[in-house]
Parts: C-alpha cells; structure tokens; sequence
C-alpha cells in the first residue's frame, strides 16, 4: 500500500527517498513547499526515465510516497549479499547528510591538503549559528580562498544543499576555477565563457533561460550582468551562489551591485570571496555584510558587531592559525630587492626636462592646455619610469588630442615635441633600466631553453610589447619563450596564456603581464621570481601582484624584485626614494597584518595613485599617508577590524578537533573502488556482458589507478566539462580514476610537467562527489522495485530491522536524522522489540555486524514472516525517536524563532527611519530574510526501513 499525498498536505519524502509520479519510480534530489503544495526536484530510476531530471508539483501530479510500514521484503541471493550491501550503501550515499551536523563529511576527502585554518572557515560557515550557510571569505592573497570555496560547496552538496550553484568570478579566473573545483572535488560546472555561451547558442533556443538547464555554472561577472541574464536569473533560484572578488559589487550605483544584491535574494547559500573585503568606507563593507544577512546592519547602516564576527572570515600568512601550519607548502618570501638604476646621460636629460617644465615649473604652470593640469604631468612621469615606448605612446596621445590654435596649445605642442626629441635619444642610447632586467635574468638563470621562468610585470600595454620584441632580439628568445598577457587579449587567450604557464612543458620563460593577471591568477606552480619593471603607485597593486607567485602551494622562497629607474634630477631621484618607501611599507604589512590596503585606508586603487602623486608633488607627507602597521592597529576603524579578525580568530582545539573529524563510510565497502566495482558488476554485467561487464573495468593496484569505458548516460553527466580536456584525455572512450589522493595529487602535477599537452589531469581523482560514484548508485538504486527492502543473513540472535528517521523542514532539507536497530527476540510478540539508536550508519551496522564482507551461505528466509517485522518495526523505531526528535525540533525552532524576532526588531527601528536612502530596498531584502528562517522550520517527520536481517542457521556470524 502506498500514501498518496495531495497539494496542501505534508510530503513526508526527504532527498534521497524513492516516489512514484506518472507510473514511474524516482529519486528525490529536492522538495520545497510553494503556496499550492510542493515542487519536488526528481531524478528517474526505473528503465523509461533513467537519469532522466523533472520537477513535478503536488498540485499537478500525485505524488505516491511510499508507506514505509507496507515495504515489501526482498531475500538477497546474490554473492555476498551484494545486491543488498550496493542498494544499502547507495541509498545511505543518496540520503542527505543534516544541515545541522557539524562534522565534516567530505570536505577533507578531496585532493585539498587539509589545513585547519581552511576547515575552520568550512566550519564557520555550516554553523548552527547560521541558519544559512552565508560567509565573507576575507582571508589575505594566498591562503586558497578557491579551496574553502571548494569545501565549503562540497559539503553542502552532501548535505542536500547543492544541486544548483552559481559561480561568479572575474573573466580571467573562470577555468582556474572550473579546474579546481572538478580536479580537486570531483564538482563538474558548466563554464559560460565566450566559447561557452557559443555552446548554449547552439543547444538552446534563444528564450530558454540557460540557468533552468545547467544545475551548475561558472560565468564572468561582466557576462551576467547584462540585462539579458539579469532577466532569467530573476526567475531562477540558487542553493548556493559563490561572488568572488566581491569587493567590486559594493558601489550601489553599479551593475555588479545590482547583481549581486538580485543574487543574494534568489540564493540559500551565499559565499562572498575577497582579500580586500571593503574600500575604507563603512558603506561599502555594510553593503556587503547586508548582501549576507540584512538584519546584522542596523537601520541607521552601522554594524552589529557580533554579528559580523560570525559572517566574516579574515586571516593572513602570518596569523598565528596559519603560519603554524603553512610550513615548507609556503617558505616565506625573501626581503624585496629594490634596485635603483642608474639613468643614463639621454635619460638624465629628459627627467631634467619633466622636472622643471612640466613637474614643478619655476611659473608654477606646466605646458598643459587642457582641464586636468595637476595631473597629466604625472602621467608623463609614470610613462617615463615605465619605458621609452611608453612615454612615446603617451606624448603622441595627448598630441592628438590638442585642439585649436591658441597661445597655449601651440606651447604645449613645441613642449610635447620636445620630450619627443629627448626620448628618441633614449632609445638611441638604450634604456638603463631594460640593461638591468636583462643583468637579472643573467644573474637567475632565464635564458632560451633554461627551466628558469619570471613574470614581470608592467603597468602600460606598449611597455609589455616593448620588452617583448627587445627580449626576443637581444636574448634570442623565441615567440614562444617570452609571452604577453593583457587586458585586451580575449578570455579565451588570457586563459591559454596561464593555462600554458602552469605546465612544466611550457615554453614561456618570461611573461610580460599586465594587471590583468595581477587578481586571482595562480602563477606560483613552476615559478618563483617576479620583477616589477615599473612599480604601481598603490599599495594594493603591489600586493596583488606579489601574491601571484606569494602563496599556499609555492615550493621555493618567492624573489621579488623591483627596476627602479634613478635619475639625477632632484625632483625625480626624491620622487623615486619615495616609490622605494612604497615597496617596503608593503612588504611590511605583509608580515604584520597581511593586508597593505589597510595602511593607506583608501581601498582603492585610483585612490592609492592619487595619494602617491599627492605625495610625489610634495603636497602630502608619506608617513602621514602610509601609516604603519601599529597605527592602523589603534586606528579604531574597518582596518583595525579586520586586523583584530586576523589575530583573534584562530580555532579553539575543540573546534580544530571537530572540523578534523571525517566520517569513514557505512563500512560496508572498504573504499569507493570497491563500491564502484561491485556496482559496475551489478548493474551492467549480463551473459551478453560478462565480466569485466561489457565496459572494460580494469584495476590497477599498483599504480593506484582503475580505467573503464564510460557508458553514455554517465558520459552525459560529464558533458558540462571542457571539450577539449574530454577530447584531449579521452575521457568519455577511457575514464582513468586515480584511486588515492597521493596518485591524484601526483596525477595533476605530471599534468603540469614535461612532456604533459593538457593542465587537465589524465587520471582523475576518485573523490567522493566523483558524479561516476553518484551514477552507480542511481543504477543500483534500481535494482529493487517499488518500496522493497532487501533481507540478508547476518549474526544476528533475532530479526532485526534496520530504520532511518529524519526531522525535515518545509524545504524538504533533513535537519537532524538518527539511524535505529529495532529487533524482535519474541516471534509470537512483535509488540516488544527493543530499540538502539544511533547516530550514524556506521555504528547501527557494526551492531548488525553488517560490515565488510558477507557469506551468502544460501538460506530461502520466510519471506511472508520476515514482512510481518517492518510495520511493527517502523512504528517502534517512531516511537523511540520522537523524543529525540521532540527536543531537536524544539531548538531548532527557537533559533528560527529567534532569528525571526531579530528581523522584527529590525523592522520596528526601519519604520523610525523611513526617509534614509537605500532603507526601502533593505526592507524587502530584511523580509525575505524572515521568510527564509520561517521556512527553516522543522514540519515533517518521516521513518523509513533500510533492510531487514534474519538470523544464521546456526546463530554464528558470518
């Protein structure tokens, strides 16, 4: 008998449950209550529909549910009970892990080193104090944002929390992203890249919304926030959204603001990415915090302060949670070697002619013609230091652009030509600071054919073509030995560049780069030397470039140096002591507070340029621009904030200890592989097929590595992954699984080396999302019909029947579940059987002894008989655990109580400020907010059978 559930009703079915829709059996992915019943996200099971997705509603469909007390029971007379322990093993995989678990479950299990510091930014998030997980990763440049990032959407994923994420990143890191996210994860995203949306054109009409047909995507902020996707995201909903470099969406005038407040509001889960968190303006780091959680900033817009310790995640290389256990993964970076060069007699002559003409004339008024007379001299300065190509980029520009006739125009024009005449004569003589770099590279090694590599870095685009066609004719390097990497290169060759980079086999020894690749780009992986060929005037500039090479998974102290062009002009050799002092006030909050931004306390890097030409004019002093590290400790501001964050947040040892825990499996299997083969086994071995069943499996101990053909509807599930590391690596003719963590570690960095055409690993880890493990336990799922349980022989004394109770709220999430053995030692008396909970499937099976391998010795049970268990034992086992399940639901639904009352307090002080800009969209954002925790509820209850064990013939264990 079954229970049919109607629109209005409870829908008593929680994520990994089986139900019966259109005369079909499916696995529930997801249900959520609508103002009609329920929307229920499924996933086909039986032959028609298999891997088929759907969303049925209550209101349009029945929905059967199947009545756990009327499950039939099925004797298993496979080997080893093998079809009982698959069927058993993929529904506990297929079952949800409790939002309020507050273990680990999967996020150490991937090919991430485990670091305490990065499951404590897991942990924060996924904490019963937040009813959604929502968190600001403001961890310093370096520390693998990316892996918590990972971990954190991993565990929401095994926790039902997962099956729709969106990624928003910067168009530079989108395959970064997509790379670590699958090769570390096993988490495949379709990436919206220019060849990815090419992709979409040619799958979907143009009015289907792409977000209803990828489950998981990567996509560039500036693609989103079109006004063509905004209009399909506000239709769709995220379990989870991931911004990173979310300190561009804080300006609220913005598209990218406005973007991110839409997603904030259609999301579960939020997760916020940036090491430089706020611009020094209260404002903006509140808008953040709102985009999180709406009620942890006051109407008046200050901050509530406890609340943002729990949102906010911030530490740096040098706290004290990470520098102990960053070790030899990270040496620390040798004192920056800032070498002033001395400027030849040509050059001389022009930084003579910028200084007194056009810097700090005697009349006190440049040459200039035009509106920003301050500034446009100092952009001539900052072309002169960068290169001589670039200074002749800049006169011709501002020459082109002088209009008409006048006195002062034609001054500037003769002015311009002369700084021409000047410059040509340095590049007849040769650039001083050009002669030093090519010194350097001596004095490293990097030469054609040698294994060094250097990124240098330099601000103007015809400074990175300049040294280019210089390094390829003076060093004989070849095109494809010295590399260039800008802004105005497309995403698809920004990321070949860095693709290419990260390999061994590389033939780039020198990138020249812009700072396109100064944010988020990894380039630490085959290279630790860096020159800065001219120096940013921003301390945050110079701290993203440093960290390209500065970071977690850096083999070699990082060698930062930086060309500093030293003329003899008094102006100019003052203006470059100054740059110099730059350079070390940022290395020296790197040590102290891992944040250079927060010295200058503009957040911004126009505003640091600003400043420093402020300083560079002689109208401000530098140590009163630049404070020091103690001085933005007592500076009582955002700054000295988050520097508190980065020193007091280091975990407790419970809390360490927690987050260290991983559950090992049911115990059923002893590793994934062994679960995979059984199921491949199972599922696809017929007389047609027989072993190694019609897909080629094949285990290779030895090498830590299994390879089988994969069929098409688990290659379907793949087809969101890059065409061309599935064509290159063959993936969906010959899957290769490294089957460790140490082979798939080692998998990915022969990808990176000699000899290796592909960054994407051959052998892919096996890890515990992997979607090959998810597939083989939707075939297994299908081995039984419509509510049946398998009975196996065990070393029991009684029949004993396995149960497993959840406590759901009205989005169908588990909240808390419990496992429970229900036994039976009267046969005549089925009303006393004693109960023994459990917290996990691990221990309920031990106490089954079901565990590992088993001996089918061939027994045909009593089917009839062993039916007559389950009903009684369902309701036994529903007993027990009300209780438990009582005081559960009666917490949780104080803490959503709670959380609803805050918003109300909210709300209240809202209405005294009715007028204050910017309330009316907080106001809605603050009830969406009370909706969700309202939804959070716990509302449903459901008790469920997993297998029925009869005892041996001779009650010995098998």
């Amino acid at each position: 008998m079954t229970e049919l559930r109607h629109a209005g009703e409870a829908f008593h079915a929680p994520v990994g449950s089986v139900v019966v829709v259109r005369d079909e059996t499916w696995l529930v992915n997801r249900a959520e209550r609508a103002t009609d019943g329920w929307f229920v996200e499924v996933q086909g099971l039986s032959e028609l529909v298999r891997d088929t997705e759907a969303i049925f509603s209550t209101a349009l469909d029945d929905i059967e549910v199947l009545d756990p007390a009327a499950a039939e029971v099925v004797a298993d007379d496979s080997p080893g009970h093998r079809r009982a322990r698959l069927w058993l093993e993929s529904t506990l995989r297929r079952t949800a892990v409790p939002v309020d678990d507050p273990n680990l479950t999967v996020a150490r299990q991937g090919l991430a080193d485990p670091l305490d510091y990065q499951l404590k930014a897991v942990t924060q998030a996924l904490s019963r104090d937040n009813l959604r997980p929502r968190i600001l990763l403001a961890d310093a440049v370096g520390l693998g944002k990316t892996l918590e990032i990972g971990m954190i959407l991993s565990e929401l994923v095994r926790r039902g929390r997962g099956e729709r994420i969106l990624v928003v990143t910067p168009r530079h890191v989108l395959e970064q992203m997509q790379f670590e996210l699958w090769t570390r994860f096993a988490l495949p995203f379709v990436r919206l890249d220019s060849v990815g949306i090419q992709r979409i054109r040619q799958k979907l009409p143009a009015n289907r919304n792409p977000f209803s047909f990828f489950k998981r995507v990567i996509v560039s902020i500036d693609t989103l926030k079109s006004d063509a996707y905004l209009s399909h995201l506000e239709k769709q909903h995220w379990d989870a959204v991931v911004i990173d470099e979310s300190h561009n969406v804080t300006n609220s005038t913005s598209q990218n603001n406005r973007l991110a407040r839409l997603l904030s509001t259609r999301s579960d889960a939020l997760i916020l990415a940036s090491a430089t968190p706020h611009n020094g303006k209260a404002e903006s780091f509140a808008e953040l915090v709102s985009m999180l959680e709406p009620s942890a900033v006051r109407p008046d817009g200050t901050l509530v302060e406890d609340e943002v310790r729990r949102l906010v995640i911030r530490r740096h290389r040098h706290s004290p949670d990470v520098a102990a256990v960053v070790g030899g993964k990270w040496p620390e970076r040798h004192d920056p070697r800032n070498v002033l060069v001395p400027a030849s007699a040509a050059e001389n002559a022009l930084a003579e002619e910028l200084d007194t003409v056009w810097l700090h004339p005697e009349s006190g008024r440049s040459p200039y013609s035009g509106a920003n007379a301050k500034l446009f001299p100092w952009t001539l300065a900052k072309a002169f230091l960068s290169s001589p190509a670039a200074f002749e980029a800049s006169v011709l520009e501002r020459t082109k652009r002088i209009t008409g006739d006048t006195v002062q125009a034609g001054r500037e024009r003769r002015a311009l030509e002369r700084l021409r005449e000047l410059n040509r004569d340095c590049v007849e003589s040769g650039s001083a600071k050009y002669a030093a770099l090519v010194d350097h590279f001596g004095g490293i090694g990097v030469r054609p054919g040698a294994s060094e590599r250097v990124v240098v870095f330099a601000e103007r685009v015809a400074t990175l073509t300049w040294l280019r066609e210089n390094l390829m004719s003076d060093l004989a390097f070849s095109s494809d030995e010295v590399v260039v990497l800008h802004g105005g290169l497309s995403d698809v060759d920004q990321r070949e560049v860095v693709e290419s980079f990260k390999q061994e086999s590389s033939p780039i020894r020198v990138l020249v780069t812009g700072d396109v690749a100064s944010e988020g780009v990894n380039l630490h992986l085959q290279c630790h030397h860096l020159v800065h060929f001219d120096i940013p005037w921003s301390l945050i500039r110079i701290e993203q470039r440093n960290g390209r090479i500065d970071r977690y998974g850096q083999r070699h102290r990082p060698v930062i140096t930086t060309l500093l062009l030293d003329p003899t002009s008094e102006g100019f050799a003052g203006d470059v002591r100054i740059l110099e002092r730059l350079v070390q006030k940022e290395h020296e909050a790197h040590k102290a507070l891992g944040d250079s931004a927060s010295l200058m306390g503009k957040h911004d890097v126009a505003a640091e340029e600003e400043a420093i030409r402020q300083v560079l004019a002689g109208e401000r002093d530098l140590d009163d621009t630049v404070r020091s590290p103690e001085q933005v400790a007592q500076g009582g501001d955002l700054d000295a904030l988050m520097a508190l964050f980065a020193v007091a947040d280091a975990p407790t040892a419970h809390q360490a200890e927690r987050a260290s825990e991983a559950p090992s499996g049911s115990g059923l299997y002893p590793d994934r592989v062994a679960f995979l083969t059984d199921a491949l086994d199972e599922a696809l071995e017929t007389p047609a097929s027989p072993p190694p069943n019609g897909v080629g499996w094949r285990v290779h101990p030895g090498h830590a590595v299994a390879e089988f053909n994969p069929p098409p509807d688990l290659c379907q599930r793949l087809d969101v992954l890059p065409q061309s590391y599935l064509r290159e690596r063959r993936v969906t003719e010959s899957m290769k699984l490294a089957t460790s963590s140490d082979r798939g570690r080692r998998a990915i960095e022969e990808a990176r080396g000699a000899g290796s055409t592909s960054l994407w690993p051959e052998a892919h880890f096996l890890a515990p999302l992997h979607p090959a493990l998810d597939w083989a336990a939707d075939r297994a799922l299908a081995a039984l019909g419509r509510n049946q349980i398998f009975a196996v022989e065990g070393p029991v004394e009684h029949v004993s029947v396995l149960t497993h109770a959840a406590l759901m709220n009205a989005r169908g999430q588990i909240v808390t579940s419990s496992f429970a053995v229900v036994s039976f030692p009267s046969p005549g008396n089925l009303t006393f059987s004693p109960v023994e909970t459990f917290q996990d499937a691990s221990a309920a099976l031990i106490a089954l002894g079901i565990t590992g391998s088993l001996v089918n010795r061939g027994r045909t049970p009593d089917i009839m008989e062993l039916r007559r268990h389950v009903a009684p034992a369902v309701a036994a086992a529903r007993a027990s655990l009300d209780m438990t399940l009582d005081a559960v639901e009666a917490e949780v639904t104080a803490r959503v109580e709670r959380w609803a009352a805050r918003t109300d307090t909210w709300d209240e002080l809202a209405l005294e400020l009715t007028q204050r800009a910017g309330l009316r969209d907080r106001r809605s954002r603050v009830e969406v907010e009370r909706d969700v925790a309202l939804s959070l509820r716990p509302d449903q209850r459901t008790v469920r059978p997993l297998l029925v064990v009869f005892p041996t013939a001779d009650g010995r264990a098998v």
